[in-house]
């Protein structure tokens, strides 16, 4: 992994673009191929970013950019899509390099993966019909916790918490937008599901399109729970 903490610029091209003008940020060019943008800031969020399958290119800078004082150009090209990540570097103030080796993966606490099991086994809670794809489905940006199918077959992509959260919002949020470019996934639904989900990651979710799912554990388990029901 290389980490570059640069006075940059970057754009985005493909099928939508953007732009990032001139400010000291973060680079992360990862073993994958991926590349991440960060700012000092939007917890673990990137700015911008390319995920792969991918190939970073060094430029030569055009006279306009280089009288500006751009002094090296990278340019990230995913391979399948075309889309492009061109950053116009002006002036490095770090670059290291360090090999992390082969990551073992969130582990999660018992409660948790009880509930992704449960949930596996349970899919029609999610949706009538559904039939399981994968736990961990796998994307650039670590796992996805159930992928499913409905009954038509549309993708339902699945996040599981204990306590739902904004943070675990942004967390589905990001993997949507990712598995979204997987045109055998496209389009994909997301369900938020979680033992408590708190009002603010409610509305956060439902503005996205995100469905919220509170899940009974003790219900799960085949433990009456004690929670009221109406029949």
């Amino acid at each position: 992994m290389r980490l570059v903490i640069a006075r940059c610029a970057v754009d985005y091209s493909g099928r939508l673009n953007a732009h990032l003008p001139l400010a000291t940020r973060l680079l992360v060019h990862k073993g994958d191929g991926s590349l991440l943008v960060h700012s000092d800031g939007g917890s673990y969020k990137p700015l911008n970013w390319m995920s792969p399958p991918c190939r970073l290119e060094p430029e030569e800078p055009g006279e306009e950019e280089a009288s500006a004082g751009v002094t090296e150009v990278w340019r990230v090209t995913h391979q399948k899509t075309g889309d492009a990540l061109r950053v116009q570097i002006y002036e490095i103030l770090h670059d290291s390099a360090h090999e992390l080796g082969i990551d073992p993966g969130l582990q999660k606490d018992g409660v948790e993966a009880d509930l992704q099991r449960l949930l596996a086994e349970q899919v029609d809670r999610i949706s009538e019909g559904a039939t399981l794809v994968r736990r961990e489905y796998p994307t650039a940006i670590g796992p996805v916790d159930l992928m499913v199918r409905d009954a038509d077959g549309a993708a339902i992509a699945v996040e599981i918490k204990r306590r739902g959260d904004i943070d675990g919002v942004e967390q589905l949020t990001r993997y949507l937008e990712l598995l979204g470019r997987d045109p055998h996934l496209a389009p994909v639904q997301g369900v938020f599901a979680a033992q408590e989900i708190k009002p603010q990651a409610r509305v956060l979710a439902e503005d996205r399109g995100i469905r919220c799912l509170v899940l009974d554990y003790e219900d799960m388990k085949g433990i009456e729970s004690g929670i009221p029901r109406l029949f």
